[in-house]
This record gives structure tokens, C-alpha cells and sequence, in this order.
């Protein structure tokens, strides 16, 4: 018998078209085509798209060196030399905003490296322990909790020093806890399920079921939250700048220059507008693409 004949011509066809990683392609490509569906996802996305081409191609859409200082054209309006006009300084708006898109963008990056692995650990451990684990993880993570964000992040700055690094620092040790509360109310709703007394029957580690077997469960709902938070990263970010705790002068971090050019909105409207229009557009993106990520991502929704 020949294997044509055992698994027939369409299983074989099949077999030649659908490679190994057909699985997470297709799932991706669902994904993608649901948040296409929904105009407020799309537009989430597409701004966040457009956001990580300035930032990787910011040398060459930019018109000017977003440091370059020429005090004779300080102030200026927006015209057709400097689109979003000049400040007090004479350093092109425009520019500084687009290269600005890579602190923002560096600081999505880091504080979602940080606190996706360190919020789903510590749910995950103590919603599986439970006991006095539980207690002692998910009390640590009331404090937390306790304090708004902006405030416990401004003490974590006060205590690290002034700077980009420390500011990123902050926001991260203050941006797992909702991530951790989430993971720990999945993971109370897996570890009774029946494959998880299967695999501990078969004498699976309490590590391996954990890292194995609930994490990856408890995975969508947390790139959700992540992508939700981003929005609230990104206010607390342009806060601190605004404060002068996060980036430091020259930087073009969007809330320092708000906070320099607060002096002269009045007369210089664009110096404030332009920056405020960006952080408003890409938190609320950020919000629009978690929403349509759920949406996409949890089967009850649809």
C-alpha cells in the first residue's frame, strides 16, 4: 500500500501546503483580519505600525537635526520650512517629535520586557501554591497597589535620581502588580482543571506545570493587559519628562517639551499642541488595540 493511497491525495496535498508553523501563522493571520474588521482597532494599530516606522526610519523622515540650535528662527510658526514650527531654541518641532518616537518607543519596549515575565511569575506561583505563598505575594502586591502609579513611580525617581533609565526603572516597578493580580485569578481557574491533575499524576514538577502547562493559558490575557497598560506607561513617562525626572535636556521626549514650551504657549501655540497631539493619539491607540486584542484573543467576546 502506498502512502497516497493510506492517506489519500487531499491529506497529501495538505501536507505539501501546510508547513509546521502553519499553526501560529494561521492564528496570527485571524488575529490580524479580526482587528482589520473593527475601524477603532485598526486605526489602533495602524498608528502604533506608523509609530514603529518613524522610530526605526526617524534619520530620514526627519527635515532637521532635532538638536540643532538657530536662535534666529526661534519661535516660529509652522510653514512649509518647519511643518510643526520651531522652538525656543530654533530646533525643528517636527524632527524632534519623530526621533522622539524612539524614547517612547524604548520605553514601551523595556517596561514590557520587565513586567510581562515578572507579573506572570509571581501570579502564576501564587495562584498554583496558594497558602501562605499567595498571602505573602499578593499582599506585597496590595502595597503596590495602594499608591497611584504616577506617585509611586515620582518616589521611586526621587530615591534613583533624575534621568530616561531610572525613569524606566520606576515605571516598571510599578507597572507589574495589575499584571500579577490577572495571571494569579487565571491561573486559580486552570490548576484545577484536569490536565493538570493529569499532570501530576504522571509526577510533573510543580515548576514544569507552571511554566509548561498555565503560563502559556494565562498568555493572551496577559499580552492584553500589557497592551492596555501601555497607555498609562506612556502618561507616566511624559510626567516624569514633564517634571524633569525622565529624559534630560537635549532628549526630544515628548513631555519635556511640553515642559519647556509651557512658557510660551500662549503666543507659541505649536510648541505644546504638537507634543500633547502625539501622546494623546498613541495612548489612545494603545487603548483601541488592547480592546480589539481581546476581542480577538478571548472567544467569550465574540
Amino acid at each position: 500500500m502506498t502512502i497516497k493511497s493510506l492517506y489519500g491525495t487531499e491529506n497529501m496535498s495538505n501536507a505539501r501546503v501546510s508547513p509546521w508553523f502553519s499553526g501560529p501563522l494561521k492564528g496570527l493571520g485571524a488575529v490580524l483580519k479580526r482587528l482589520s474588521s473593527d475601524p477603532s482597532s485598526c486605526f489602533g494599530l495602524a498608528v502604533v505600525v506608523i509609530l514603529v516606522l518613524c522610530a526605526i526610519l526617524a534619520p530620514w523622515i526627519a527635515t532637521h537635526d532635532p538638536n540643532l540650535v538657530d536662535l534666529p528662527n526661534a519661535l516660529r510658526s509652522p510653514d512649509a520650512a518647519n511643518w510643526f514650527g520651531t522652538d525656543e531654541l530654533g530646533r525643528d518641532i517636527y524632527s524632534r517629535i519623530v526621533h522622539g518616537t524612539r524614547i517612547t518607543l524604548s520605553i514601551i519596549t523595556l517596561v514590557s520586557i520587565v513586567v510581562g515575565p515578572v507579573g506572570l511569575l509571581v501570579g502564576t506561583t501564587a495562584g498554583y501554591f496558594g497558602g501562605w505563598c499567595d498571602t505573602v505575594m499578593m499582599r506585597i502586591t496590595d502595597i503596590f497597589l495602594s499608591f497611584p502609579g504616577l506617585i509611586l513611580s515620582l518616589a521611586f525617581v526621587a530615591a534613583l535620581g533624575a534621568g530616561l533609565e531610572n525613569a524606566i526603572i520606576a515605571i516598571a516597578l510599578t507597572s507589574w502588580p495589575p499584571i500579577a493580580r490577572l495571571a494569579r485569578a487565571e491561573t486559580l481557574t486552570f490548576r484545577s482543571a484536569d490536565y493538570i491533575s493529569a499532570s501530576r499524576m504522571q509526577g510533573a514538577s510543580s515548576i514544569r506545570i507552571i511554566t509548561k502547562s498555565i503560563m502559556p493559558m494565562c498568555l493572551p490575557s496577559v499580552l492584553v493587559r500589557i497592551t492596555l497598560s501601555m497607555a498609562t506607561v506612556i502618561l507616566t513617562a511624559a510626567g516624569l519628562g514633564f517634571l524633569g525626572l525622565g529624559a534630560q535636556p537635549p532628549l526630544p521626549e515628548w513631555g519635556a517639551m511640553i515642559a519647556t514650551g509651557r512658557r510660551y504657549m500662549l503666543d507659541s501655540w505649536w510648541l505644546v499642541a504638537f507634543p500633547g497631539a502625539a501622546i494623546l493619539i498613541v495612548s489612545l491607540a494603545f487603548n483601541l488595540l488592547g480592546d480589539g486584542l481581546r476581542d480577538a484573543l478571548d472567544p467569550k467576546q465574540r
